[in-house]
């Protein structure tokens, strides 16, 4: 099925947010593994995980829509020096995905492309899911402090 461009255009840019957060999440997921933060270490890893999902069916929607998915352009990765660095950029990440598809949800309605719409719904809400557990990981370190909240990642 042929799809409209600009539709094509927006999923190469959201794939290549994906494929800079699956990045940037491992990263951080092995440096706090790296420093004994378990917890946390799961918790990237796990992020990663669905962004490669994400990633994964937006390049199985181009390719349905007859467009090439562009996977060696990547977004800018920050990668944290400390757990608080990497919560706050990682949160960044998740603020501008979450911007993102809402405005690609926008332009899939405007061009009655539905099955993007739905994707692209289902992908929001993962990411509304991840700037949540973000914020909440920020919040505690605000409550109890830093050291608290990084003994409490050890097991």
């Amino acid at each position: 099925m042929k799809g409209n461009e600009k539709v094509i255009e927006t999923l190469n840019a959201l794939l290549s947010e994906e494929l800079a957060a699956i990045n940037q999440y491992m990263v951080h997921s092995e440096m706090c593994a790296n420093w004994g933060y378990e917890k946390l270490h799961e918790a990237h890893e796990k992020r990663a995980m669905d962004e490669m999902r994400h990633a994964e069916k937006l390049i199985a929607r181009i390719i349905f829509l007859e467009g090439k998915p562009i996977v060696s352009e990547l977004a800018k990765i920050h990668i944290g020096a400390t757990v608080e660095e990497q919560l706050k950029s990682d949160e960044g990440a998740e603020s501008e995905a979450v911007k993102m598809y809402n405005d690609a949800i926008r332009l899939a309605t405007e061009m009655h492309d539905n099955g993007t719409r739905e994707l692209l719904e289902d992908i929001l809400e993962d990411e509304e899911n991840h700037l949540d557990w973000l914020e909440a990981q920020r919040d505690q370190i605000a409550q109890m402090g830093i050291q608290v909240y990084l003994g409490e990642q050890t097991h």
